[in-house]
């Protein structure tokens, strides 16, 4: 038996699918594994104490964690020690993004032996082979894990194709749980449609994922998913948490095209380059197949800033504006996220961004904006070069990245680093709070009629003359409202 454990991240009601481990699950026989979901425990059971109890009532193969950094990992790490104690001859095998990137930081740990690096499917299947059948973890590509006092990593694995695995196995998990109700609907659904991205944004965790790849779902798979969402769970909305949906315009045409008879609502993730180079048709029929909502990483408003994070293709500062108002053409709500606090001039950069978000709410003011802080990943470029000149440095130790600062940063938000102070995070949050009161989210279904008008009323002095600093009476009003980010709550 095999435990495909997903550890507690969220503290919001909405409990995200554990797409992670579905896709493993896929290519394991239906009678091999059982899913753990922490996000799913309450009233004091503890899910660590039910894997103890499995362990101990049938002989375990290994023990799969998925490990997204901030709170994901913090309770990885906690759950994971217990684990080992209580059943210490059971292998603990890691995946996802945080042990993809830093592999080597959680092998000097005890409590994990073996990591998986980038797309798991086909890795964890010939790992669950070795452990069953005998033979050499050295055999295995994209596997890490410690042999005679060090740590091995092997070689790469190639990407295979979405459609080249098995759909995954939905009903091993409670779905009407993972359906939320939310501003794209009442029974929302999500999907992961594609692997990778063909970009080498030197801020994206991505890029050493899948070593500038995108290999999709096709449009007849997806359609397949989607029905089956729509037909088996009553669901009448869709998200899509590709790290880049919109790289095939004839696939996203040809899907559109496909499930416009589901009458759903739909959101994903894309590039303001890629969806500028769409045609107008292709727009209609976005819109037509209920498109409502499109993410997109504008990143800055300074085009040297572009250039410094390697955006590549036609990124630009006017682009991004030009989208806003393509959006709105369409009747589609655009989410653009920024990056700030970029080194080695912070602040510089701060001001230059605030600045081009209030040009581009000029356009289109149901533009959703989200402010995150630099935080460097393990990828070689301008940025993270610059980083580590100014005297940053991962820590090497697991206590570490779950104490101090590290959880913070990991969340993108009070960051702590060299080339940071408490003034750029303080001027960021500051805007934030006068933005979000003048330009609610629509996202938030609970803020409505009077609550807005009063947000926008009080923030309106703030907002038109620029004065963002100690913006208290409008955080005491959200605070009251229980006001939700969308980057926060998933909305």
């Amino acid at each position: 038996m095999i435990i495909l454990y997903n550890p507690w991240s969220t503290p919001s009601p909405k409990k995200p699918l554990p797409m992670s481990l579905l896709a493993v699950a896929s290519m394991l026989p239906p009678d091999a594994y059982t899913i753990v979901d922490a996000n799913l425990y309450g009233n004091g059971d503890d899910p660590v104490d039910a894997m103890v109890r499995i362990g101990r009532e049938q002989v375990l193969t290994a023990i799969a964690v998925t490990v997204m950094p901030g709170p994901q990992l913090l309770h990885a790490v906690a759950d994971c020690r217990r684990l080992k104690q209580a059943l210490p001859s059971v292998p603990i095998v890691w995946g996802g993004y945080f042990p993809s990137q830093h592999a080597a930081t959680c092998l000097r740990e005890p409590y994990v032996d073996i990591c998986v690096r980038s797309q798991g499917e086909q890795t964890f299947r010939e790992l669950v082979d070795v452990l069953t059948r005998g033979g050499a973890l050295s055999g295995v590509a994209g596997l890490s894990y410690r042999e005679d006092g060090h740590v091995r990593h092997n070689p790469r694995r190639p990407l295979t194709p979405p459609d080249s695995l098995p759909e995954w196995p939905y009903d091993r998990v409670p779905m009407t749980r993972y359906l939320h109700h939310h501003y794209l609907g009442r029974r929302v659904a999500s999907h992961h449609s594609s692997f990778g991205c063909p970009f080498a944004c030197n801020f994206c965790a991505v890029v050493g994922m899948s070593s500038q790849r995108w290999l999709p779902e096709s449009p007849a798979r997806m359609e397949r998913v989607t029905s089956r969402f729509c037909q088996e769970y009553g669901a009448d909305a869709l998200q899509f948490h590709d790290m880049d949906f919109f790289v095939s315009e004839s696939r996203t045409a040809e899907f559109a095209d496909r499930i416009a008879r589901f009458n759903i609502r739909w959101w994903a993730l894309g590039r303001v380059d890629e969806l500028m180079r769409y045609h107008d048709t292709t727009w209609h029929k976005m819109r037509q197949s209920g498109l409502t909502m499109v993410f997109c990483g504008a990143e800055s408003g300074s085009d040297a800033v572009l250039a410094r994070m390697n955006k590549g293709g036609r990124a630009s500062a006017s682009l991004t504006l030009e989208l806003a108002r393509r959006a709105k053409a369409f009747g589609i709500v655009p989410e653009f996220s920024f990056v700030l606090g970029n080194p080695p001039d912070a602040m510089a950069d701060t001001e230059a961004t605030l600045r081009f978000v209030r040009e581009l709410k000029t356009i289109n003011h149901e533009a959703e904006i989200i402010l995150y802080t630099y935080t460097p990943v393990p990828v070689d470029g301008t940025l993270y070069n610059e980083a580590r000149a100014l005297g940053f440095r991962f820590p090497e130790t697991l206590d570490e990245w779950t104490s101090g600062v590290w959880p913070a940063f990991a969340l993108r938000r009070d960051v702590t680093a060299p080339w940071l102070n408490g003034s750029v995070r303080t001027r960021v949050r500051d805007f934030e709070s006068v933005l979000n009161a003048y330009y609610p989210t629509v996202t938030d279904l609970r803020l409505r009629g009077w609550r807005r008008a009063v947000l926008r009323t009080l923030s309106g002095w703030r907002y038109r003359t620029g004065t963002y600093a100690y913006p208290v009476e409008l955080n005491l009003l959200q605070k009251i409202f229980r006001y939700q980010r969308p980057e926060t709550t998933g909305f």
